[in-house]
């Protein structure tokens, strides 16, 4: 157990949480899906795609606050450390304050305050927590641009898909790039009185123009008419 804890400590990135899950070295794993200013989270969707073993078990939408950590003065941070979601969520403050300061993409927020520890030319965008957690000073908070900032995380597992439940996360993709085709796929929950809450596209990877749908689906009435999907 300690080696393992090791190990899924050690990974960097969604794509390698996923992996981890999938391979059976852990038992669950939660992941960022989608952000309300930023939008989906195309690690994440992407990594979902590949691994269809995977189900969602539960979802959690929570408020993002981030803060600007460091152990200098903000009077001399030159570079600005996080995760490329959490730099686009923050873009318009640091353009007003630190616009001359270089922004560098890390695997995630918590790496970011890791590796910032100690340097006085260096700040991060993370949480209060990784301030604590790697003895930072929170040099201003918050930072993110949207007051409403929030996020859906997935708690995935491995095993069978469950057909109950408030929602559903449907990813498909199309037999054929033609007139309505998408209208056609997408007619069949209408019909069904299905709403859906969401829908996002990613390219499959195999050619130009051919792309995956990401679709939640609300499901008020039980599951009879997603099956009927």
């Amino acid at each position: 157990d300690e080696v393992r804890d090791l190990l899924i400590g050690a990974l960097v990135g969604i794509r390698a949480v996923v992996q981890a899950l999938a391979e059976g070295r852990c038992e669950a794993a939660v992941v960022p899906v989608e952000n309300s200013v930023e939008g989906g989270v195309t690690a994440c969707l992407d990594a979902l795609w590949e691994h269809p073993e995977l189900r969602v078990a539960r979802a959690l939408v929570l408020p993002i606050r981030h803060a600007l950590l460091g152990s200098g003065p903000i009077s001399g941070i030159s570079e600005v450390l996080s995760h490329p979601q959490a730099l686009a969520q923050c873009s318009q403050w640091l353009g007003e304050q630190l616009p001359n300061a270089l922004q560098l993409p890390t695997s995630s927020t918590a790496e970011a305050a890791r590796m910032v520890a100690g340097s006085r030319f260096r700040g991060a965008i993370a949480s209060l927590q990784a301030a604590r957690e790697h003895g930072l000073e929170v040099l201003a908070y918050p930072v993110n641009d949207v007051p409403g900032n929030c996020t859906r995380f997935l708690l995935l597992r491995r095993g069978e898909r469950q057909l109950q439940g408030p929602l559903a996360s449907l990813a498909f993709s199309l037999h054929a790039n033609s007139p309505g085709a998408l209208l056609e796929a997408l007619g069949c929950f209408a019909r069904l009185g299905l709403n859906m809450s969401r829908i996002e596209s990613r390219p499959s990877k195999r050619e130009m123009g051919e792309y995956i749908f990401f679709v939640d689906l609300e499901l008020p009435e039980g599951n009879a008419p997603l099956e009927q999907a």
